[in-house]
């Protein structure tokens, strides 16, 4: 017997889609690093270059109206934090002690003391507003994930801060907005099963930690199998247990020099997947172009996919999901350099014209 939520979805899947809104972006939510004196190299206008890249030529005869829904920057609270993140760490952030876990997520200070990748003279904005920033992110992933519901596809330029934990920030991420979308979806009723697709080069360490243990969250990723957040041990001298080796439910580990393996893979794996959960109610993937070839960070270099594999690989996933009738709601992740916008790009431009012909 199908659920309340699957008979829903058939009709949106079956039926003329007058919800053509696919495209999530609200400038007004993007703020650059760079403006905190943080120095990564994410790119201020990645966000921006793909969606002027998709107005000017993909989408270009097409009524922006229909296509790019606008996102609000405000509306995740501290109760949807709570669902996912422990009272103590949610309270820091929420405090005078912000910048603390700022400071240690985005490790603006190394061992020695001195500052990494961090010029604060070059900062016009306080390092507290990151707060807002992660949390107009994860509204932004969440909005994606209940325009997925109604449309069957959305795709949200921002996203994917799958490394925060429960106690503490890690690897860029304040939060997991990842699963603070999902576990906010569950509370309205909207969904009760979901898969995560995670693409990114990095292991989706703090996901896998977050949902272990919980059969209605169905984890799937795909990384190097070498590097960060896989370069410290599984245990310490103590004998506690790394949480970025948390598994989950299914990992797909790449080493260097086996990208041409990446997609078949990948293509097992997702298999796997459908063998927990065949039909979940919505899918969210962390569509990383950080495997890229040419991206610009440094700890991504064990991957290079060329920008031919990453399409087959977004295809693939968005094959699967369309062939299974799961909506599959998309956010940006990793990418990293000058580069980055296009692989987004290539794969949006083949697939929305086709949701408009459909």
């Amino acid at each position: 017997m199908q659920s309340d939520f699957h008979k829903k979805q058939v009709y949106f899947f079956t039926s003329v889609v007058y919800i053509l809104l696919m495209i999530l972006y609200n400038p007004d939510c993007s703020i650059p690093l760079s403006d905190f004196g943080i120095l990564i190299p994410i790119r201020y206008d990645k966000q921006e270059m793909v969606y002027r890249s998709l107005k000017d030529g993909a989408l270009k005869n097409s009524d922006e109206k229909l296509w790019r829904a606008v996102p609000p920057c405000s509306g995740i609270l501290r109760e949807d934090l709570l669902r996912v993140h422990s009272t103590s760490y949610t309270e820091r952030l929420f405090s005078d002690r912000i910048e603390e876990e700022v400071i240690r997520t985005f490790e603006l200070i190394d061992s020695g003391g001195n500052f990494n990748r961090y010029d604060p003279k070059s900062a016009v904005r306080p390092l507290k507003d990151l707060l807002r920033r992660a949390l107009s992110i994860t509204r932004g992933t969440y909005a994606a994930g209940a325009l997925a519901l109604q449309a069957g596809f959305a795709y949200f330029l921002g996203g994917g801060m799958h490394h925060a934990m429960r106690d503490y920030g890690s690897g860029f991420c304040l939060v997991n907005d990842i699963v603070i979308a999902l576990r906010r979806l569950q509370a309205e009723g909207r969904i009760a099963t979901a898969w995560i697709i995670d693409l990114d080069a990095h292991k989706g360490d703090g996901t896998a930690a977050l949902t272990r243990g919980d059969d209605s969250l169905r984890t799937l990723s795909i990384h190097m199998a070498d590097g960060w957040p896989l370069d410290a041990p599984e245990y310490d001298p103590e004998g506690k247990f790394n949480p970025s080796y948390t598994p989950s439910d299914v990992d797909i580990g790449m080493r260097r020099g086996e990208d041409e393996h990446y997609n078949t893979r990948l293509r097992e794996g997702l298999g796997r997947l459908a063998e927990f959960c065949p039909r979940p109610d919505l899918a969210l993937i962390v569509d990383g172009s950080d495997p890229y070839e040419k991206d610009e960070l440094a700890s991504t270099a064990s991957l290079a996919l060329t920008k031919e594999m990453l399409l087959e690989r977004d295809l693939m996933v968005y094959d699967l999901l369309r062939e299974r009738g799961i909506p599959g709601a998309w956010i940006m992740a990793g990418g990293y350099g000058a580069l980055s916008w296009g692989i987004y790009v290539n794969f949006l431009s083949r697939v929305l014209p086709l949701r408009f012909r459909s």
